[in-house]
């Protein structure tokens, strides 16, 4: 949950550094650092909180060297402190190491260099990384990197250099992205693609146990065999979002108001009209086989978890399947049967989340087919996967996920129909839920025309210090994310409850200080949440509902409506959400939060 960037050139590092530290800061912003190779001497800054504040400290500090690496740190071992932060050196303060991931067996590694008498001025894992290049440097950084290497347990991605090598920076990848960046006689390293694009469109993705090696004349791109790798150049189309909020006050905000267009994107050119069925290149590898499954586990965690839950609706209503959802960070500890006739599909935003990996690992281990639905091009998940599909959400720099959570059940609603189709689905079934998908976009934009009632109704309910979020069937996971949004970025305690669970415990906390959102659906729960709500008000509870706009009903028994279009029941969570993503940022803005970073939070979350 960390970002690197690293730069090998004739330009001056720091700005560069610096520069793509911002563009990363999203994925961890409680310390930074950068170290600059210069004249046979590194030159380390480091400090607490954001980029901005590592950007203040290092005014004073001439950094004129043509080489460097920096890091933003989401702390995992050790409290977000000055000597935690990377980079990481050796005792003899030559070698500079910056590390993603967690090095499992760092302990051990760390009593042995502390034995060797190696001092260690951190309470992390990534500094034994640094002491072990040292152990093993006798004047060639990659060699000694590649044996570094071969010590480690866990994950990671790291970026090393030393002083007396001030035209060069080693990078190696294991479980924890890294991306070179190809230039005009400069070299660029990053954890993602974005922090390159001011830079340059020619990328190159390393896979797993693979090193790179940076130099102002080229590069070159090794195994740990120390075997030379000829790796094809992508050429990256994307813009480059992080230069323009577009007018909004916060990336949260504008990514709410890009639901349409994510919408749009997840869609476009995925459907066939005229036989009812949506087309998925991704899956057609394995389309085969994937006929023929009996079971589908979704694995994923957060909000990737509750579009799981709601896409196990989504397939029980258009495909003959029997569907299961498991968390992901509790996958490997149940005994699970997986086995040829069982897909596995991961949900990840970010494509990189450490326990949907690991969940991955352990279903390709028990022979499922491997199905993933990620947002970023060429991530981790997208690499191991036998098949799968990308969001085409663009890039989310708000750490609180909101249209890659839509887009997410945009795509598994087209999974389910292609599935579906093969099966009892008819055409006329397949055509209506077509036809349900592409009045989406334009259902979201009616919502979003509601801000100022949706704003106003969030400003009289933002004086409560707990929310309870209800919903049945489809809305119950809605209720879940609705609940999840609020607690993120507001740090008010909120708990997402499937409604006919309320009575036997939630009930007990109802007074006039605990007012409930109720995500009410005209579908076959209407009723049942009619009751539910005149049970809340019977405790003096205050009720807000999200409701459609044909629930006439749901007025005279709610203090507060807030209404949206109606659809498909499978597909009303993308509209019932939206609403609820846009309360949650009202709340937060009323109270002053920092709401594209919130506090412990990071956007990809790569330690188990």
């Amino acid at each position: 949950m960390c970002g690197i960037i690293g730069y090998c050139g004739v330009r001056t590092a720091k700005p560069i550094l610096l520069d793509g530290l911002k563009r990363l800061e999203y994925r961890g912003y409680d310390s930074a650092g950068l170290v600059v190779v210069d004249g046979k001497k590194l030159n380390l800054v480091r400090a607490v909180g954001k980029v901005s504040d590592l950007e203040k400290k290092g005014i004073a500090r001439p950094q004129p060297g043509h080489c460097g690496i920096a890091h933003t740190r989401w702390a995992t071992h050790g409290r977000p402190s000055e000597e935690n932060a990377h980079p990481h050196c050796d005792c003899g303060g030559k070698i500079a190491i910056a590390h993603n991931g967690i090095i499992e067996n760092y302990l051990d590694l760390k009593e042995e260099l502390l034995a060797r008498k190696h001092e260690f001025r951190s309470e992390t894992d990534s500094e034994v990384i640094a002491h072990l290049i040292e152990e093993y440097y006798d004047g060639d950084l990659e060699k000694a990197v590649l044996k570094t290497v071969q010590r480690l347990e866990g994950t990671f991605g790291i970026a090393v250099v030393h002083a007396d090598s001030e035209d060069q920076v080693v990078m190696v990848k294991r479980g924890s992205p890294i991306i070179i960046g190809i230039g005009e006689g400069e070299y660029f390293a990053a954890s993602d693609a974005n922090a390159l694009l001011p830079y340059t469109q020619k990328i190159i993705s390393l896979n797993d146990d693979e090193l790179a090696v940076l130099h102002p004349g080229g590069y070159h791109i090794k195994n740990l065999n120390n075997e030379f790798l000829q790796k094809q150049i992508e050429i990256r189309q994307d813009r480059d979002e992080l230069a323009d909020k577009k007018g909004f006050e916060h990336f949260m905000l504008k990514e709410i108001f890009e639901q349409p267009e994510a919408i749009e994107n997840a869609f476009r050119g995925r459907i066939v009209e005229g036989e009812g069925v949506s087309k998925l290149g991704g899956l057609e590898p394995v389309m085969e086989r994937l006929k023929s499954v009996k079971k589908l586990v979704i694995v994923s965690c957060g909000t990737s978890y509750y579009a799981g839950l709601c896409g196990r609706y989504i397939f029980e209503s258009l495909c003959d399947l029997h569907v299961e959802v498991e968390m992901a960070s509790e996958f490997r500890y149940r005994r699970l049967k997986l086995d040829g006739d069982t897909a596995v599909l991961a949900l990840s935003q970010s494509g990189e989340t450490a326990d949907t990996i690991a969940a991955i690992r352990e279903a390709k281990r028990k022979g499922a087919l491997i199905l993933g639905v990620v947002n970023v091009v060429g991530s981790a998940i997208a690499q191991i996967t036998d098949a799968g599909v990308y969001n085409h959400a663009g890039p989310e720099f708000g750490v609180a996920s909101t249209k890659i959570y839509t887009s997410q059940l945009v795509v598994l609603t087209l999974m389910a129909l292609l599935i579906g189709r093969y099966r009892g689905l008819s055409f006329t079934e397949g055509s209506a839920v077509i036809q349900a998908v592409k009045k989406l976009p334009r259902q979201v934009k009616k919502i979003l025309t509601d801000i100022e009632h949706i704003k106003k109704v969030a400003q009289e309910y933002s004086r409560y210090r707990d929310f309870l979020f209800i919903g049945r069937q489809h809305n119950y996971p809605t209720a879940m994310e609705g609940a999840l949004k609020l607690k993120e970025i507001s740090y008010i305690h909120a708990e997402g409850y499937p409604a006919g669970e309320m009575k036997h415990g939630p009930i007990s906390l109802i007074d006039e200080n605990f007012p409930t959102v109720a995500i009410v659906s005209q579908d076959s729960t209407f009723d049942k949440m009619i009751s539910n709500i005149q049970e809340i008000k019977a405790r003096n509870g205050r009720v807000l509902a999200v409701a459609g706009e044909g629930s006439d009903r749901i007025g005279d028994v709610c203090d507060d409506v807030i209404r949206v279009p109606e659809t498909l029941p499978i597909l009303q969570p993308v509209l019932n959400i939206v609403p609820l993503q846009l309360f949650a940022y009202f709340i937060a803005r009323s109270k002053g939060c920092d709401i594209d970073k919130p506090r412990n939070l990071a956007k990809s979350v790569t330690v188990e």
